[in-house]
C-alpha cells in the first residue's frame, strides 16, 4: 500500500480545489440512452492529432487524450488532483528496499477483445517494453526511457542500466515486479498513460512491436493505428484522418462506472479560433485550450470556462551541440538575462501565469528560492555575450505551428515575442517554424537540429522527477549536454525514498540546474478547458488527464 506519510504529503502538496471547478452533478439517469440520440455523443474539439493510439509509443497530450478513455494503468490519480488512487491494481506494497512493488490486481476486468485482464497480462506488458527491440521503437518510448532508463539491449537513445528486472504472476491477481534499483518516482509513475495496460493477445495479433523508421518519419503497426485494445470505459471504432475525427464507443463489458454516453468523438481542429466557432456553431461540445483573450465572451455566450490548476512549465530550449558558443554557461545565462518573463507571461498567457526562476512549478516538492535567478537584464546580456566572443551570434530558433498546448495558448506569438527580445540584446534569430505533428517533436526531441527551440512541460504526478528528471536526467539530442554535475544530483535525488529526503535532494539538484542553465524556464501558467453549458460532470484536472466517461449532456 502506498506509505501514509507519502500519502498524506501528495494530498497537501496539491490540490483538491478542482472540486470548485467541477460542472454539477446533475444528470439523470434517463438521459444516459444506449446510443443514438444527440445526447448520447459527446464531441471534443482536440487541438491536434494523436501520433498513433498505443500509449508506449506516446509523450504527448493531444496521443494521451483518446488513450486515457481507453486504456487504464495499475494506479491512477484522483480525479482532479495529483493524489494517486488505484486503478488495475487495489492495492500496492513495495519491498523495505524499494526494489520490489507487489501489485494486488482487480478482478472480473476483461480488454477490449473479450480476454481476461490477469498478473500474466501485466508481466507480459511490462517484459514487452523491457525486451522491445529495434532503435525505432525505442526511441519512441520516450516515457519509459525516462523511467525506466534502459531496456534489456539499448538499441535507441536510452544509454543507462535497465530498472527493471522481472515480473512474477504469482497468482492470476498477483503481480510481483522486482527491480534492480529503488526509484523516488514510483508508485506515483505505474500511473503514467504510457505505462497503460494492453491486450496480449491483441498486441501479438497486430504486430504491435513493428515500428520502422525512414529518413525522420516513423510507421506504427496495425496495432498502434487501428487496434488499440484496453480495459477502459470507452472502446476504439474509428479514425478518420480525412475528415480528422477519431470515434470510440462505449465499452458495455467496463468494470466501473459504465460511460454516460454512447459515443466519443473526436474532433481535430488545430486552429484555436475554429474551435471557438464550432462550439458557438454547435458542432462540438467542448475543446482545449481556449485563448484566454476568450474567456470573457465565451462565458457571456453561456459557456463553462473552467480553469485548471496552473502544473506547468514552459521553457526555451538550448541545444549545446550544433553551435559551439552554447557550450559556454556565460552565451547560455545572457539568453536567460535578455529575455523579459514578466512581461511574456503577463503578454502572451492566461491571467495567473508567472514567470519561472527553475523548471517546476511552485507547488512541487522541490521547487527552491536558492536557485541561481537570472532575471530581465539586457545589459547584462549584452555583457556576458561580449565576454564569451559571442557577439553577433546567430541562433536556429524552432517553434511549432499547428499546435496549442496547456503551457502555450500560441506558440507562433510566444516564439515571437522571445525573438525580438533576443534580437534586442543583438543575437541574429532564425526562426523555423514546422507543424508539431509534420515533424517538430522529433525535429527537436531525437534529431537535434535546432540551436533553440520552444517547449513545454504538462506534470504528469506531483513528483520533481517528472518534470526536471524527465528534461535534464540523462543525455539527450534536445539540448545536447553531457553535464555530471546535473546527471548525478538528479540521479541521487531519485534514489531517494522518503519525501524529506526527496525533497532536499531535488532542491539541491534545482540550483545545480541553475547554475548551469541547460535551458531557460520561462513561465507556469493555468490552462483551461470550456464546454457547452449543457454539459455536466466534466472534471478538470491539473494533470489536463481529463475522463469523459462521466460526462452527460442535456
Amino acid at each position: 500500500m502506498l506509505p501514509q506519510r507519502v500519502a498524506r504529503l501528495r494530498r497537501l502538496a496539491l490540490i483538491g480545489l478542482v472540486g470548485a471547478l467541477a460542472v454539477a452533478m446533475s444528470a439523470c439517469a434517463s438521459e444516459r440512452g444506449s446510443g443514438g440520440g444527440a445526447n448520447d455523443t459527446f464531441v471534443f474539439g482536440a487541438a491536434g492529432a494523436p501520433k498513433n493510439f498505443d500509449p508506449i509509443f506516446n509523450d504527448d497530450g493531444e496521443s494521451f487524450r483518446p488513450a486515457r478513455q481507453m486504456f487504464d494503468t495499475l494506479v491512477t490519480y484522483k480525479p482532479g488532483t495529483t493524489q494517486l488512487v488505484g486503478d488495475l491494481a487495489t492495492a500496492w506494497t513495495p519491498s523495505p528496499d524499494g526494489k520490489t512493488w507487489t501489485f494486488t490486481l482487480r478482478q472480473g476486468v476483461k480488454f477490449h477483445d473479450g480476454t481476461p485482464f490477469n498478473a500474466a497480462a501485466v508481466c507480459f506488458n511490462f517484459d514487452r517494453w523491457y525486451n522491445m527491440k529495434g532503435a525505432a521503437a525505442q526511441s519512441q518510448m520516450i516515457y519509459y526511457g525516462d523511467v525506466f532508463e534502459g531496456f534489456a539491449k539499448n538499441e535507441g537513445d536510452a544509454t543507462g542500466d535497465p530498472v527493471y528486472k522481472s515480473c512474477q504472476a504469482k497468482d492470476d491477481y498477483t503481480a510481483v515486479l522486482n527491480l534492480n534499483k529503488a526509484k523516488g518516482a514510483f508508485p506515483d509513475a505505474f500511473g503514467l498513460t504510457s505505462l497503460s495496460i494492453s491486450s496480449p493477445d491483441a498486441l501479438k495479433k497486430y504486430n504491435a512491436d513493428n515500428v520502422t523508421q525512414s529518413g525522420d518519419s516513423f510507421t506504427y503497426p496495425e496495432y498502434a493505428n487501428d487496434h488499440p485494445t484496453g480495459t477502459g470505459p470507452y472502446k476504439f471504432e474509428s479514425y478518420d484522418k480525412t475528415n480528422k475525427t477519431i470515434t470510440l464507443v462505449r465499452n458495455d463489458d467496463y468494470w466501473g462506472d459504465k460511460a454516460k454516453t454512447a459515443k466519443l468523438i473526436f474532433k481535430i481542429i488545430e486552429d484555436e479560433n475554429a474551435r471557438k466557432q464550432e462550439l458557438a456553431a454547435g458542432t462540438i461540445d467542448g475543446y482545449d485550450f481556449p485563448s484566454p483573450a476568450d474567456y470573457a465572451s465565451l462565458k457571456d455566450a453561456g459557456n463553462q470556462v473552467l480553469i485548471r490548476p496552473a502544473f506547468n512549465i514552459l521553457y526555451l530550449g538550448i541545444n549545446q551541440k550544433n553551435n559551439p558558443k552554447l557550450g559556454d554557461v556565460r552565451v547560455r545565462k545572457a539568453i536567460e538575462y535578455a529575455i523579459n518573463k514578466d512581461q511574456l507571461a503577463k503578454n502572451k498567457l492566461p491571467s495567473g501565469a508567472y514567470a519561472q526562476t527553475q523548471f517546476l512549478p511552485n507547488n512541487v516538492p522541490g521547487y527552491t528560492d536558492a536557485v541561481e535567478k537570472h532575471s530581465y537584464d539586457p545589459s547584462q546580456a549584452k555583457t556576458l555575450l561580449q565576454q564569451a566572443g559571442a557577439t553577433g551570434l546567430t541562433l536556429n530558433f524552432y517553434v511549432p505551428t499547428e499546435v496549442t498546448r496547456p503551457y502555450m495558448p500560441n506558440p507562433v506569438d510566444i516564439g515571437g515575442a522571445i525573438a525580438d527580445d533576443l534580437k534586442a540584446v543583438g543575437i541574429n534569430v532564425n526562426i523555423v517554424q514546422e507543424p508539431w505533428n509534420g515533424g517538430y517533436k522529433d525535429d527537436v526531441q531525437k534529431a537535434g537540429k535546432q540551436d533553440i527551440h520552444l517547449l513545454g512541460w504538462t506534470g504528469d504526478y506531483a513528483d520533481a522527477g517528472n518534470f526536471v528528471g524527465t528534461f535534464f536526467g540523462r543525455q539527450k539530442a534536445e539540448f545536447g549536454f553531457n553535464d555530471p554535475t546535473v546527471f548525478t544530483a538528479l540521479s541521487n535525488a531519485d534514489a531517494q525514498v522518503t519525501p524529506e529526503a526527496k525533497k532536499a535532494a531535488y532542491e539541491q539538484a534545482s540550483v545545480a540546474i541553475s547554475q548551469y542553465v541547460p535551458a531557460v524556464p520561462l513561465t507556469s501558467s493555468p490552462p483551461a478547458i470550456v464546454v457547452k453549458s449543457t454539459i455536466h460532470n466534466l472534471i478538470p484536472t491539473p494533470l489536463t488527464d481529463e475522463r469523459f466517461y462521466t460526462v452527460t449532456k442535456g
